[in-house]
């Protein structure tokens, strides 16, 4: 499903965040920077070392913050590493919100005009996808109206419940606005 806003779209795909062919990816970082498992993992497996490497060199940070590094051998250029949680492993509303907000931003301050984003602190964080989506939904939405480099925002679900909890927020949030 993709929706525009101002002639910037938000895109929701089923697939593998490392395939995606956008300027950045966002990962779902801990504050540590440190790529163990999950969407990090994948990203570390297949982009490389060194974009973990080039990450902890910047850390820690706060949790809510985010960093740019290299794509390393991904297709997309940049890896945005999003703390969405730290060494606890426990996330919250306001740690998704600020993740995804300053994920936005950082992209936006590098002039980056595409970004892909994953579902933030659903896997080890253990948050609902269901308020995952309007939460990370909500603030591209918002953040779209106000950018000035980022023009399209593809939020990439690994699994079928994923997709489907993005899809119906996104088509909730549109059917809203247009009535």
């Amino acid at each position: 499903m993709r929706v525009s806003i101002d002639r910037k779209t938000i895109e929701v795909v089923r697939g593998d965040i490392t395939d995606q062919v956008t300027e950045a990816i966002v990962n779902a970082a801990n504050n540590h920077l440190w790529m163990g498992a999950g969407v990090a993992g994948a990203i570390k497996r297949k982009g490389g070392d060194e974009i973990e490497r080039e990450a902890v060199t910047q850390g820690p940070i706060e949790v809510g913050e985010a960093i740019l590094t290299s794509g390393g051998k991904l297709k997309a250029r940049y890896v945005i590493h999003a703390a969405a949680m730290g060494q606890d492993l426990r996330t919250d509303i306001n740690k998704i919100r600020m993740a995804t907000h300053n994920s936005l931003v950082l992209a936006d301050k590098h002039q980056i005009a595409s970004v892909s984003i994953p579902a933030l602190g659903t896997g080890v964080g253990g948050f609902s996808i269901f308020h995952c989506a309007k939460i990370m939904i909500t603030e591209a939405v918002e953040f779209l109206q106000n950018t000035r480099y980022v023009y399209h925002i593809r939020f990439v679900l690994f699994d079928e419940q994923s997709f489907d909890a993005f899809h119906q927020e996104l088509e909730l949030q549109f059917s809203a606005k247009r009535h």
